[in-house]
């Protein structure tokens, strides 16, 4: 059986999950504010070519938080390289999505040759001196500290999720596994949300200032770098310059998706995965 715990150098116990699936084993990491099982419908579309497995990042779903609440980013490739060493995946196809991508990213340039392949979904990587007016870093941590985290009941929280944006345009299923696996229940009855509005407002405002995009040219497995047409940071062409500064890229745009892309269409983004990293037949 896989294992469910790994904690990292720095001492965080992080989360993993056996997501399923037959063929070659994949490593799938989430975007900011989910969890690992929120990428489930993705893996049930990625099970005949792949077997996935997931984990929760610090301070996400069953995670711990670093004790000093410190959440650079590179602590996101240190749990991607955790999660590798403990499932046994060195030399493996990763497929991150957002943070998720970025998060993979910073593990292959920190160790080289920790995957064989990656899939990265608008991932979060930037030049130092990128900084769009407004911040979307700070916008974002701004609605994370007035995000309610506590509901009555886990069905609340759905109801509530589901009848207004961003999260009611989410594939059904990924609402769900978010709602199921991303709260707690408190003595009093109620439910929080495991990723704590300030734990994610950190996260965010952390986005723009890790060394990935500086460190590009430690990777040297082949990326491919997909992004949804409707999406605004994270467009074709700041995609492209990406692209452009990896040895082995190539960009995939799919048709009318924003950035929310695998949880809101796991069935197109899982035959964009296997195009493009499915070996191909004897």
């Amino acid at each position: 059986m896989p294992p469910t715990r790994a904690t990292t150098p720095d001492g965080v116990v992080l989360a993993l999950h056996d997501l399923g699936g037959e063929g070659q084993p994949a490593l799938l990491v989430h975007a900011t504010g989910f969890h690992g099982r929120v990428l489930s419908p993705l893996a049930r579309r990625l099970g005949l070519a792949f077997h996935c497995l997931a984990l929760d990042l610090r301070g996400h779903g069953r995670s711990e938080v670093a004790p000093d609440l410190d959440f650079d980013w590179v602590g996101f490739g240190t749990d991607v390289l955790t999660a590798v060493d403990a499932f046994g995946l060195e030399g493996a196809v990763g497929i991150g999505h957002s943070c998720g991508g970025a998060a993979l990213l910073l593990a292959e340039e920190a160790r080289p040759g920790a995957f064989s392949t990656l899939y990265c979904f608008e991932p979060v990587v930037f030049p130092a001196d990128y900084l769009p007016m407004p911040n979307p870093s700070e916008q974002l941590a701004r609605g994370a500290r007035l995000r309610r985290e506590i509901f009555a009941s886990r069905q609340e929280a759905h109801a509530n999720y589901a009848s207004k944006p961003p999260l009611n345009v989410l594939d059904p299923e990924v609402l769900a596994a978010y709602v199921e696996f991303g709260f707690e229940d408190l003595a009093d009855g109620t439910v929080r949300l495991l990723c704590r509005g300030e734990n994610e407002a950190r996260i965010y405002e952390s986005g723009l200032r890790h060394p990935a995009f500086s460190r590009l040219a430690r990777v040297d497995c082949p990326v491919v770098v997909a992004c949804g047409s409707l999406s605004d940071g994270f467009n074709p062409a700041s995609m492209e310059h990406l692209v452009g500064n990896l040895a082995k890229a190539s960009l995939e745009v799919l048709p009318e998706l924003g950035h929310f892309g695998p949880l809101e269409q796991p069935a197109v983004v899982a035959d964009s995965v296997i195009r493009a990293l499915e070996p191909p037949s004897a």
